[in-house]
């Protein structure tokens, strides 16, 4: 039930988007009809550049309080620990530190993975790789897998859900328009919830990143498009990928823990690609 109620929401931000762009092309058709009336046309952009960065605006908000309605607690815990190995000495790799300057986000995943372990918390990371096409430049990405488990009708179900330690951050724009920083503000710092409505955020964002930066006649790099953005948060099925794409544990299992705990104590993370 929660993945058709996800599917339809994805559905809908991506019709509600295609009906947008349509619309704006038939605007832009009747700009080039009536190119001459020019008070009159820049009236009418005006209009319709407030109409469609409220619609944004609204149909973000939309999604987010349906993020907001599962897996709070999962979330809060999730945040909470993130936030105590950002205040620790975890990077000891040589690669070059972030501008927050706390270190790379490659070790802070795997000390946040071994820290939700240590709770009981089923977590491993994953990694998503794609080849370079004439769309798209090549490119990888990795992020965190948590396992939670929801009982609906007195059955357990397993649940996947995205941990992205670096969300915001994802969508960074140069010279962003005021309306675009304000629907940026919109996002949570770490992304923790259902791909599905992940996708949907994406859409929406990445809309928006080539509205704006369109309004400020800045080009827009392949890796800022939609398709792009998705495909950072997917993966190959474990069992279409060969032997050479696995890695070593990032630690070893930790022991039992004698506290009850919603989430199933993990097994060694594995690099899903």
């Amino acid at each position: 039930m929660d993945n058709n109620n996800n599917n339809s929401l994805e559905e809908r931000v991506s019709v509600f988007l295609n009906e947008e762009f349509d619309h704006h092309r038939c605007n832009n058709l009747e700009y080039d009809h009536h190119h001459h009336h020019q008070s009159n046309d820049t009236n009418d952009w005006s209009e319709e550049r407030t109409i469609y960065w409220e619609s944004q605006y609204l149909l973000l908000q939309e999604v987010l309080e349906r993020y907001n309605l599962t897996g709070s607690k999962l979330r809060r815990e999730i945040g909470r620990t993130t936030d105590m190995a950002k205040d620790t000495e975890y990077c000891h790799c040589a690669k070059t530190k972030t501008v927050h300057g706390h270190g790379c986000n490659h070790c802070l995943r795997r000390i946040v993975i071994k820290n939700l372990r240590e709770k009981g918390i089923n977590a491993s990371l994953c990694s998503s790789k794609w080849r370079h096409t004439k769309k798209h430049p090549q490119g990888c990405h990795e992020y965190i897998e948590v396992i939670g488990n929801k009982t609906i009708s007195s059955q357990s179900k397993q649940i996947s859900y995205v941990v992205e330690v670096e969300f915001r951050d994802q969508f960074e724009i140069a010279k962003p328009c005021e309306e675009y920083k304000k629907l940026l503000s919109l996002l949570p710092e770490y992304y923790i919830g259902k791909i599905d409505c992940l996708n949907a955020v994406v859409r929406i964002i990445c809309d928006s990143a080539k509205r704006s930066m369109k309004e400020k006649k800045i080009h827009m790099g392949p890796w800022r498009q939609t398709s792009f953005m998705l495909m950072k948060w997917s993966k190959v099925p474990l069992n279409n990928s060969s032997d050479d794409t696995f890695q070593p544990p990032i630690s070893p299992p930790p022991s039992p823990i004698k506290k009850q705990s919603q989430f199933s104590v993990a097994p060694p993370a594995v690099v899903v690609t």
